[in-house]
């Protein structure tokens, strides 16, 4: 009798705990499907955002370094200058570099903005809801943060290629090798305190608008999901908001990533700063190429969260066509 109860026993105690651990996997694998989608459709998003504005992106970055007035036309003519010289993928050189870096850091940037929204939903009883405005944009910093601070060799590397002539660095791994070999593996952490100091107001800024409008859109349209053009307008007021915000900090990081190839030599951020604003002035030295990352920003933030977005519910879709092709 004794061993009957204790088979008894037994089976409900397998009864209870098999589903249990049925739907625990079930929920762990949901969550690893989710953070692989979305590290797919971040990297997706970098990489199609920064193809698209390369050519602005480097024209901004060598105005940013040099100490030459920057004008629209001036911008122009270093563009034609480039293509005339170096013919028209020269416009897209250190766009590999910049691959090598966007993709992890966009894939990161997105994962981590997803993980952080579900885990601060959780924690201010949001869970699959907006977040309230606060949580919002902290999620989004401390997303670009994640991101920034394991990609941050790979965005130096990229600032020295866009800068230099094609002979000085013939490749990514190249320019790792000479700035190790000949400037120390420091080199290769210059800029980061005022690129953590940027990315905090610009990703959380960025993200913050982004998902604010999509909020306010589903309010007043009653459409919970937005048309691709309406994302696109939504991502470039965000690009806008968010780079404006830590442009300064943006002119600072690059002058100090390129100071080893403009021979500078930059410190210290006050000390960058100071010297700047005392050989070029303060709108035209700090602020220097913003009105073409008005153009470029825009354009790219725009492209990256549509792309995020779109991509994230072809995913979906195509999951849901699998489950129910069974």
């Amino acid at each position: 009798m004794g061993n009957g109860v204790q088979e008894q026993r037994a089976s409900l105690t397998q009864g209870e705990v098999l589903p249990l651990a049925s739907s625990t996997q079930s929920e762990g694998l949901k969550h690893t499907r989710s953070v692989l989608n979305s590290l797919f459709s971040g990297a997706l998003a970098g990489a199609v955002a920064k193809t698209a504005v390369a050519p602005l992106d480097r024209t901004k970055i060598i105005f940013q370094v040099s100490s030459a007035r920057f004008s629209a036309k001036e911008a122009y003519r270093l563009i034609y200058r480039t293509y005339l010289k170096d013919g028209f993928f020269s416009l897209w050189r250190g766009n590999s570099a910049t691959m090598v870096r966007v993709i992890p850091y966009a894939a990161i940037q997105f994962c981590a903005h997803e993980q952080y929204k579900r885990l601060l939903g959780g924690y201010y009883g949001f869970q699959g809801k907006a977040l309230p405005p606060f949580p919002r944009l902290l999620a989004g910093s401390m997303a670009g943060t994640t991101a920034a601070m394991l990609t941050y060799p790979l965005d130096m590397v990229r600032a020295r290629m866009a800068v230099t002539p094609k002979e000085m660095y013939s490749n990514i791994l190249h320019v790792f090798v000479r700035i190790s070999r000949e400037e120390g593996l420091k080199t290769l952490y210059r800029g980061f305190t005022p690129t953590m100091l940027g990315v905090i107001p610009y990703a959380g800024l960025s993200f913050f608008t982004y998902e604010t409008l999509k909020k306010l859109h589903a309010e007043r349209s009653g459409r919970p999901q937005p048309y691709s053009y309406e994302r696109l307008a939504f991502g470039a007021c965000a690009g806008l908001i968010g780079q404006s915000a830590s442009y300064p900090l943006d002119v600072v990081r690059r002058r100090m990533q390129t100071a080893g190839v403009t021979g500078h030599t930059y410190g210290t951020i006050l000390g960058t700063m100071k010297e700047i604003m005392s050989e070029e002035g303060v709108i035209r030295g700090l602020y220097k190429g913003l009105s073409m990352n008005w153009v470029k920003g825009p354009i790219a933030v725009g492209i990256s969260f549509t792309t995020f977005d779109l991509t994230q519910i072809l995913l979906r879709k195509l999951h849901q066509m699998g489950y129910s092709a069974r």
